[in-house]
């Protein structure tokens, strides 16, 4: 879960003087052991030896523990056996180990009920067949999640909870069938439309005065007039998804992209909130050194030759110059030159740490050989913490290497290839109460003996000496999203030295307040020490995350970045990728655990304008309990928020109450398997496949590789999709309504009477080869290039207002339709002389010509295959001419009078179309006509 299992274990330090482990079972000595407890992280005890003059008292702590199964790396080990069976702190085992005796003993288990938490466990074991019975306490310590690989040995448990009562199963939400918001209004729409269908029907039978069987006359205009509902609609936007879904996976630019949800590439082009996991999602997990600071200048990435060459300059000159150097770190009264302030800087960061170098084998060099000779293609760095391998690496990069490190020793190399000794006298190892970490070495050249440290700001500012730029100078890193480090030393005289660690070692002696007494001993050090510089180490974003959410948050996306990491390293991470901008304050929640506490807060932070927020997932749980609806108010207005140590659960509640408090639509993004309940939750999910694994890819409705796909899958494929989704339904609806309205005027004229307009072929044809590609072919429209819609994102902002489909839209649709099909009907009517059937030919004929000239008046950029099913489908109609003798004249149609005719009544229905169209372009256009004209 994020930490290393390579552990540093030393030894008793009297022992290691010894010829031979032989030599172990000749001296008299003992060890103290405190008595055994469950406390995993701390141990108590000191090692005696009496044959010595004078008696030899170590203390000893965890450090010098091995637990029972530790496999060794390297050597071989000698040790004591201090603890087994029932007292061994690993286990808790209240009989003998053999599984085949556990059946034996009557005993039964206690266990809480079900329920989420994954980081409590409340039970007891009571053995009832012993004098008197045992009763023992269970907690977390004492479980095993279903699915546990055991590196080593056999474990005998009882099974707790099975099936849907597992916390890992309750922590996640059960899938559900997403349907979107686009599909839903085109279903409000036809709602609407089958309502016009009945009162149509209605008013024609009104008009007739509801003469002789009335209600079969409905029945008939129901069946007559039933085109008003578009029966393909829903076939037509099912094979524009299949389309849109193609064109995203075949984009070249969002490689490896995949469409695991067809049904909803439409909400992607209206994501008003978009939800991400911050590790593995936004960030590598990978360290890099960005800055070192020494107060009067910086250092970048692109000044490091500078910090390399103060560095050679200085070793070249102590080689060159040894009588009158006898150190880089002369402690004069004289102000310092830069390049011994650069130096003493590098050599701080090279020596204060705890990474081991280790050296592998490549095929070439052995191990052996490999570490003897310190070379640099076999060598790796081991630490628990990211962040110090960074800084080492760095200090490699501009010329002082660690090539090795024992127990008791250090070795730095220089650029001239001499190598430093250092001795490592004392270490003090970073803990989360103390945030800092010192080393006490002694320069093996000089006899010189230096304490080191490094520390967050917060605690190394009363610790190094007065100075006027620490504070403003941590801030202006922090801002810049570096993890800050304050690095200070203080030069040791022998004898300073001796008394300190005379103290340090009775501290440690101590078996009472050990801890306590020890800080005190080391916080007598930590006086007046001399800050050297801080360094900046940056978490490695995710290629072009920047950018991505510099594109999400000007195309109007609001983001959440929900983490369950801590609260610094959230903070942190939001500001280095710039989700928080750096004229934003931010607002870190305070932890509260009741009502009284929440409103205190909540009204503190109501004060604060255009800020972020930054909350813990404790204090979000008694936000949304006593005030859910005041802190979500307050929560959307912010311009980003970063929830910290948030439970998979969580993620998923925030994502429903931002559906149910906004209304809007949200997108959530992860690449672990503590995403998906997120995913599943969200209106659109995306997995990113990541170091995590599949889990939150094969969920999602979108699987991306990086995240820096997201701004081209929302901006150019998800605002595509939308529009060209709006105009498809629209137009189906209009090639509907047309029809439907002169099926209504011709039965007007000829009193009411339900007689159909079109029989046979022609109605079918109508709605399928007729016009069925040029109407589908807009599905390949655009009104921008790709390149323009994600260089402005402001395209996106005007489709959260859903304008491309809304009422008003489909209300001058319908209006369109009601002027087109009336005029192509009356038209038809004036224009007709003796035979019915050239009403038919004539008004068939406009109404297949003016649905392939409206279909080129919407579409905005055209593409060769709009082209081609332009001219297939008039082929088609010119060439079923032959065939539909019996509903059309033949001879009629290749006369002057009728091309004449058709043409006037088409110029009629779409030119004032046309005209109108030129006018809005010419004195209101789009925004997106702007950036193409």
């Amino acid at each position: 879960m994020g930490e290393t299992d390579w552990k540093l274990r030393l030894p008793v330090a009297c022992t290691q003087r010894l010829p031979t482990a032989a030599d172990l079972l000749q001296i008299r000595s003992y060890v103290y052991a405190e008595e055994p407890n469950i406390d995993i992280h701390n141990f108590v005890g000191t090692f005696t030896r009496e044959d010595s003059d004078p008696p030899i008292n170590e203390s000893l702590s965890i450090e010098n523990t091995l637990w029972a199964g530790t496999v060794i790396a390297s050597g071989t080990v000698v040790g004591v056996v201090l603890y087994t069976g029932r007292e061994l702190r690993s286990v808790m085992n209240t009989s003998n180990p053999r599984s085949k005796d556990l059946l034996q003993i009557r005993s039964y288990v206690y266990a809480e009920e079900p329920n989420i938490d994954i980081h409590n466990f409340v039970g007891t074991f009571t053995r009832e067949d012993s004098d008197p019975p045992i009763n023992e306490s269970l907690s977390i310590e004492n479980t095993l999640w279903a699915g546990t690989v055991i590196a080593s040995g056999t474990v005998v448990g009882v099974v707790l909870y099975t099936g849907r009562e597992l916390r890992s199963v309750m922590n996640t939400s059960n899938p559900r069938s997403k349907i979107g918001l686009f599909d839903l209004e085109v279903n409000c729409l036809t709602k609407i439309l089958f309502g016009a269908l009945v009162v149509v029907s209605l008013v024609m039978v009104a008009l007739q005065h509801f003469a002789g069987r009335w209600y079969l006359q409905i029945i008939r205009f129901l069946l007559l007039f039933s085109n008003i509902i578009p029966i393909s609609l829903r076939v037509n936007l099912d094979m524009g998804k299949i389309v849109y879904s193609w064109v995203i996976r075949r984009d070249s630019k969002i490689p490896g992209t995949v469409v695991r949800s067809s049904t909803i590439p439409e909400q992607l082009g209206r994501i008003s909130y978009l939800l991400t996991d911050k590790t593995g999602t936004l960030t590598q997990n990978e360290m890099v050194f960005k800055r070192l600071h020494l107060g009067t200048v910086a250092y970048g990435l692109d000044s490091m030759d500078e910090v390399q060459s103060h560095i050679f300059s200085i070793y070249t000159q102590q080689s060159q110059d040894p009588p009158t150097l006898k150190g880089p770190t002369l402690t004069t009264k004289v102000r310092k030159t830069m390049s011994s302030r650069v130096h003493e800087a590098v050599k701080a960061i090279a020596l204060c740490h705890n990474v081991t170098p280790v050296y592998e084998s490549n095929g070439v060099t052995d191990q052996a050989e490999a570490e003897k000779h310190y070379e640099d293609a076999c060598r790796v760095y081991q630490a628990s913490s990211p962040d110090e391998v960074a800084l080492v690496q760095w200090t490699e990069s501009v010329g002082l290497t660690l090539v090795g490190r024992d127990q008791s020793s250090m070795q730095l190399r220089t650029p001239g290839g001499q190598i430093l000794n250092f001795t490592i006298l004392q270490i003090f190892p970073f803990t989360y109460e103390s945030k800092r970490m010192g080393i006490i070495v002694r320069d093996e050249s000089t006899g010189e003996i230096t304490f080191y440290m490094k520390g967050a700001d917060v605690v190394m500012a009363g610790i190094v000496q007065y100075n006027d730029w620490l504070e403003e100078e941590c801030g202006n890193m922090a801002r810049e999203g570096l993890r800050v480090l304050v690095v200070a030393k203080k030069s040791l005289t022998e004898e300073q030295y001796q008394d300190f660690e005379a103290r340090y070692v009775q501290a440690k002696l101590s078996v009472h307040d050990r801890s306590l007494k020890v800080a005190t001993v080391i916080e007598s050090l930590e006086m007046e020490m001399e800050l050297l510089c801080l360094t900046g180490v940056e978490d490695q974003l995710q290629t072009d995350v920047r950018p991505t959410l510099e594109t999400l948050r000007n195309a109007g996306i609001k983001v959440w970045m929900l983490t369950g990491d801590k609260l610094e390293t959230a903070t942190c991470t939001a500001k280095n990728a710039h989700l928080v901008t750096r004229n934003q304050d931010i607002h870190i929640f305070r932890l509260v655990t009741n009502r009284g506490e929440a409103h205190l807060e909540l009204n503190a932070f109501r004060r604060k304008h255009d800020c972020a927020l930054v909350i813990s997932g404790d204090s979000l749980e008694v936000c949304l309990k006593y005030y859910e609806y005041e802190f979500m108010e307050l929560a959307c207005q912010c311009p980003a928020v970063v929830c910290c140590r948030c439970a998979p659960t969580q993620k998923a509640q925030i994502v429903r109450l931002l559906q149910e408090r906004t209304g809007k639509l949200t997108c959530a993004v992860g690449d672990g398997g503590n995403d998906v309940s997120m995913i599943q939750e969200s209106d659109c999910g995306v997995g990113v496949e990541g170091k995590e694994g599949k889990q939150a890819s094969l969920a999602a409705d979108f699987s991306v590789t990086q995240f820096k796909h997201l701004g081209r899958l929302l901006m150019v494929h998800g605002r595509n999709s939308y529009k060209r989704s709006a105009a498809l339904s629209q137009f189906v609806i209009h090639r509907s309504l047309c029809i439907s309205t002169m099926q209504a005027v011709f039965s007007s004229v000829f009193y009411f009477a339900s007689v159909p307009l079109y029989q046979g072929f022609l109605i079918i044809g109508y709605s399928t080869i007729y016009t069925m590609f040029p109407v589908f072919s807009l599905v390949l429209d655009k009104d921008v290039k790709s390149e323009v819609a994600m260089l402005y994102p402001e395209l996106y902002k005007d489709l959260l207002k859903g304008r491309p489909l809304s009422y008003k839209t489909f209300l001058i649709w319908v209006l369109i339709s009601v002027y087109q099909g009336s005029i192509i009907m009356y038209g038809a009517l004036l224009l007709f002389e003796s035979e019915f059937v050239h009403i038919v030919a004539i008004s068939f004929t406009s109404l297949i010509l003016t649905e392939l000239l409206m279909v080129a008046l919407t579409i905005q950029t055209w593409h060769w295959l709009m082209i081609v099913a332009e001219l297939l489908s008039l082929s088609c109609y010119i060439a079923s001419l032959v065939f539909l003798h019996e509903f059309i004249d033949v001879y009629f149609i290749a006369t002057v009078s009728f091309l004449w005719k058709v043409t006037v009544i088409t110029l009629v229905s779409c030119l004032p179309l046309y005209v109108l169209k030129y006018l809005r372009r010419r004195f209101s256009p789009p925004s997106y006509s702007k950036l193409t004209s």
